[in-house]
């Protein structure tokens, strides 16, 4: 079971992105969808029935998509690596997600790849399509990637360091300071051009960017943790949690301005509960809560 999962929101049309994202990416799969109650409305302001969250699969790679509201919108501090075996592929891939969309980085030959560019999706959702080089070859299918930025800019190395200290089964992998790389470095030599890593078995990467950005970290793409049980959900809450007035329906922000989702396994089918009554019980309660009680959330839904 994947541990950590990629959580996206979207305004109003999360089912729309799921469809297309299973459509033109490889191994396509909706695996389930939950729906808004009647609790909880005052809140949420969606109507009982529409789609809360989507749960699909692309790439071999789990992912959740909400639909949240016109809160938050995505932007490229997170971004998915994928890869490609011929040019071909990866410039069909390209065609599709640009449709709407628009390029960061055009597609072309770069010292790091013979074939990559960085494309963020009607959605918002960012994208950076590589054909592998020697280097670069272990990627796995879709990779999530960090781009550490404004306040953050020069603090990759750190980060990195502190995740793979708090996640299970995790370690460094490659390192390429902007020093190393031939020329001039555009930014302090130092400062992490490209390094990748691996928490809770899943490979992530990251890097550093001196450049103006207008953005930033948000909630419109959060991790989620899936629990066992409550000894592991303080856990991760303990040691992530530095945005107190972030917390809320077990959601927090880290010290970079990363959102996670501390979630305990089950929590679908606590709001699946075909008993509607228990359903909407189990709902406000998780709505009123800041870090998950499983206890609490199996009392209020029984």
């Amino acid at each position: 079971m994947q541990k950590i999962i990629p959580h996206l929101w979207f305004s109003a049309n999360a089912e729309e992105a799921v469809n297309f994202y299973t459509s033109v990416f490889r191994g396509g799969k909706i695996h389930s969808t939950t729906r808004y109650l009647e609790a909880g409305k005052e809140i949420h302001g969606m109507d009982a029935g529409t789609v809360l969250t989507m749960s699909f699969e692309i790439e071999g790679y789990q992912l959740i998509a909400l639909n949240g509201g016109p809160v938050f919108t995505p932007n490229p501090s997170i971004s998915f690596f994928v890869d490609r075996q011929t040019k071909e592929e990866l410039k069909k891939l390209w065609d599709s997600l640009l449709d709407g969309g628009k390029a960061l980085m055009p597609l072309a030959e770069y010292p790091f790849s013979p074939y990559y560019g960085w494309v963020q999706d009607k959605y918002g959702v960012s994208w950076q399509l590589m054909l592998p080089s020697e280097e670069t070859d272990q990627l796995p299918p879709l990779m999530p990637s960090f781009m550490f930025i404004g306040e953050n800019d020069g603090k990759a190395n750190e980060a990195i360091d502190f995740y793979v200290s708090v996640f299970k089964n995790s370690s460094r992998g490659i390192t390429v300071r902007y020093g190393d790389m031939p020329g001039d470095a555009p930014f302090p030599a130092e400062n992490i051009a490209y390094a990748d890593f691996i928490i809770e078995g899943q490979k992530f990467a990251a890097m550093d960017s001196g450049k103006d950005h207008t953005f930033n970290f948000n909630e419109a793409i959060s991790l989620m943790v899936m629990c066992k049980d409550q000894e592991e959900i303080d856990y991760y809450w303990e040691k992530l949690s530095a945005v107190p007035e972030s917390e809320q329906c077990g959601w927090l922000k880290d010290k970079y301005g990363v959102s996670w989702e501390i979630i305990p396994e089950g929590m679908e089918e606590v709001l699946n509960n075909p008993d509607k009554e228990k359903a909407n019980r189990g709902m406000e309660a998780m709505l009123k809560m800041k870090k998950i009680d499983i206890q609490a959330l199996n009392r209020a839904s029984e």
